[in-house]
């Protein structure tokens, strides 16, 4: 099954499968694992402030030779060492050595101060001068959604939340109020229920797919995620096989 694109609501797309690399750190393992990744077909680079590798993302982006239009780029405001949004966008800029972002996200929703109206001003002031083609948020519901959207003049084009079979039904609502707002739904650990709880009650359903179809459990799962319209953030497997697999989906 293809990763299309997904047109977000300021009349971009993006790429509906990303690498991230939140569990990666920083150093010769992080641009390794980048560039296993963008050599396996990922053309979507998740990243963020406090996950210390966007210096390690923009050498593997840098070294895959491929132009910047053809890799798409997303990093966070993680308010690291207290800085303020324009300040930590111009170091991620410089650390990732690019003009702009793709995606800039606000990476939780207490980051937003000293109010989540004031921040995102920010945001938009971003977009604006073109050092974010889109801005978006991360682990907000449905109540900051709602603070967000009384006072924007730029709707987040994108939400990044947890989302697996584990907490479906707990993020639901979430998913479902990104869709009647035109925000598009990020999925991040996905993979958790195989990585994190092995022997939970979804592998029997995981096991006998993988079993009928023979393919890997990885896709059974980003398949799922592709099924609830959302863009998948995969993270680090062992080798560039495993990386492969998780590019495609049954």
């Amino acid at each position: 099954m293809p990763w299309d694109s997904i047109k977000l609501n300021d009349g971009t797309t993006i790429p509906s499968i990303a690498f991230g690399t939140w569990t990666l750190g920083g150093g010769t393992q992080g641009t390794d694992y980048i560039t296993q990744a963008i050599s396996v077909g990922f053309a979507h680079i998740d990243t963020a402030q406090m996950y210390g590798n966007e210096l390690e993302a923009g050498r593997a982006i840098r070294k895959s030779g491929l132009a910047r239009q053809d890799i798409y780029i997303t990093t966070k405001y993680s308010g690291t060492n207290g800085l303020d949004i324009e300040t930590s966008i111009g170091n991620s800029l410089k650390y990732l050595e690019v003009d702009y972002v793709d995606l800039y996200l606000i990476h939780f929703p207490h980051l937003a101060t000293p109010d989540i109206p004031t921040a995102w001003a920010k945001m938009e002031k971003l977009k604006e001068d073109g050092l974010a083609k889109s801005i978006g948020v991360s682990n907000f519901g449905v109540p900051e959604l709602e603070i967000l959207l009384s006072s924007a003049k730029i709707k987040p084009a994108a939400n990044q939340i947890e989302l697996h079979p584990y907490v479906y039904a707990q993020q639901l609502p979430v998913i479902e109020y990104g869709n009647r707002h035109g925000i598009v739904s990020e999925a991040f650990s996905i993979l958790v229920p195989l990585m994190c709880h092995p022997g939970g009650p979804v592998d029997n359903t995981v096991n006998a797919i993988v079993d009928c179809l023979k393919v890997a459990a990885e896709q059974v799962l980003l398949a799922w995620a592709k099924s609830k319209g959302v863009v998948a953030v995969t993270f680090v497997a062992i080798s560039p096989f495993r990386l492969s697999l998780q590019e495609d989906a049954v």
